[in-house]
């Protein structure tokens, strides 16, 4: 590489680490950020620490960053940047190898003001780094269908370990390597897939002793599998549920990519190698594929990330052939390009959506006064903590922030041996068939977040099961703390708390 691309990429990957680090989140920001920070201290994936499918990989590089740093949430969010740094650095090199170096810059600058992986870039979340091994092993693969035998070996470990860091990797980009060896010599191909299964057992046989055999691995995951994704498969769900989750998708590539989402639209001038086409296609159709027709929901829009690296690159090269190809005058298109530019950054900054900057500190201060208002209502000594099953002041961050209170989730939970309950304690989980009730002589309900109206009728929801009379409601922080008599938690758990 000369010069100008390395200064190029120097750019970007220092305005990446800079823009990241200043917008960073200080407090971990969903339920998995919670799992994940607590799998730093015991690995345990039937108390969800973390979450099924385990993330081994990216809990063992939280723990060494988390060595270093001393912080969980410090840890995992160095490690969404660095990844973000990645990802802009391979995404500019594979823009260059397909489309040239101001394809390449547009790419890059593409992802830089992406307001979806912005946000990424600063939370607690796995996605941006596979977005990273996305984007690092397509540069792979395309060298090893393009003939390059010695490059084999590097993309299938590549491989293996973005499945230790998030396992979905191996189903959404698997296909990306079968596809690139298929022209290869047998004997490299099958080195490949051995070197691939090699770095698989690597983690895997760890991961499964760690989760108590394949049994205490497989049930867990078994259990969330038919709690959350399998009820509207295709298989089992209207048509009309997964067109839905189509016109999700299109929503997130808006969300994602801004005003650059309309180079979309863009006319190429000439071409484009078929080879460039077809290899695209082969690595992004198996994600378009799997949250078209099994699971997908709004507030889950990462995972699209794996394949943002490849819009990227051809939204890079659609701004290039615009920029090339407009009679516009030089300075009206700089101009232009910066209030696309502007635009994406405000919506980073203040879209209505989870995954803005403001939204982000608005949960981050409404947890702070959660955090200080509520010991001044209830003391841990003789009161437990109700906390819900939500992505955002839910019983995870109940847990964790509030250690010496014993934190319940709500509702009771299916388990193979009947119907049991998660409860937290000192930043560890256990799941258990009933709650262990002694002292407590009252529970609080862990308030949900304001802005949203849907939490106000599921609360109400909960409170209606309860006698209102033995119930008192306390304000304090801008949050209605509902308490009440630990005797009457039978009622909203009928088998954990009889």
């Amino acid at each position: 590489m000369d010069s100008r691309p390395a200064r190029d990429l120097g750019a970007l990957i220092g305005a990446t680490a800079v823009t990241r680090c200043l917008f960073r989140s200080h407090r971990l920001y969903d339920i998995d950020s919670v799992n994940f920070a607590l799998a730093l201290q015991r690995f345990d994936p039937q108390a969800h620490q973390p979450h099924p499918p385990g993330y081994f990989l990216y809990v063992y590089l939280g723990r060494l960053a988390n060595w270093i740093l001393q912080d969980a949430n410090t840890a995992l969010v160095a490690i969404s940047i660095l990844a973000s740094c990645g990802a802009v650095a391979m995404i500019y090199v594979l823009a260059c190898t397909w489309f040239g170096r101001l394809a390449a810059r547009f790419a890059g600058l593409i992802f830089f003001f992406s307001p979806l992986a912005w946000f990424h870039g600063t939370v607690a979340l796995t996605y941006i780094v596979e977005a990273f091994f996305s984007a690092l092993l397509a540069n792979l693969c395309w060298r090893a269908a393009g003939g390059s035998k010695a490059i084999v070996l590097s993309a299938a470990v590549v491989l293996g370990v973005a499945a230790g860091l998030r396992p979905s990797s191996l189903l959404i980009l698997g296909p990306l390597l079968v596809f690139s060896l298929r022209r290869l010599p047998r004997r490299t191909a099958l080195m490949g897939l051995a070197a691939l299964s090699l770095t698989l057992l690597a983690w895997l046989i760890p991961m499964l002793r760690q989760s108590g055999g394949l049994a205490g691995y497989l049930g867990p995951l078994w259990s969330l599998w038919r709690l959350v994704p399998s009820r509207a498969t295709v298989f089992n769900s209207s048509p009309l549920t997964s067109l839905a989750r189509f016109c999700t998708i299109v929503g997130i590539y808006g969300l994602c990519f801004g005003t650059a989402s309309l180079l979309t639209f863009a006319r190429p001038h000439s071409s484009v190698d078929r080879r460039i086409t077809q290899f695209t296609w082969v690595w992004i159709a198996p994600s378009l594929v799997l949250f078209t027709f099994v699971f997908l929901k709004f507030v889950n829009s990462g995972y699209l990330l794996v394949v943002m690296p490849a819009a990227c690159v051809w939204l890079g090269y659609g701004a290039a052939n615009w920029y090339t190809g407009s009679a516009m005058a030089k300075s009206a298109k700089f101009t232009l390009l910066g209030l696309a530019a502007a635009a994406n950054t405000v919506i980073f900054l203040y879209a209505p959506l989870y995954c803005s900057y403001r939204e982000t500190s608005q949960f981050e201060a409404e947890l702070n006064r959660i955090l200080i208002t509520l010991p001044q209502v209830a003391a841990p000594q003789d009161t437990l903590i109700v906390g819900f099953d939500s992505h955002f002041l839910g019983y995870r961050h109940a847990g964790y922030y509030l250690p010496d209170y014993l934190v319940v989730q709500f509702p009771e939970v299916p388990l193979a041996s009947g119907t049991g309950v998660f409860w937290m304690q000192h930043r560890d989980t256990r799941v258990t068939a009933k709650i262990p009730m002694r002292p407590y002589k009252y529970f609080i309900l862990f308030p949900l977040p304001s802005s949203e109206r849907e939490y106000h009728g599921y609360l109400d929801g909960v409170r209606a099961r309860l006698p209102p009379g033995e119930l008192r409601v306390v304000a304090r922080g801008g949050f209605q703390y509902t308490v009440g008599p630990a005797a009457d938690l039978g009622l909203l758990f009928p088998s954990a708390a009889r």
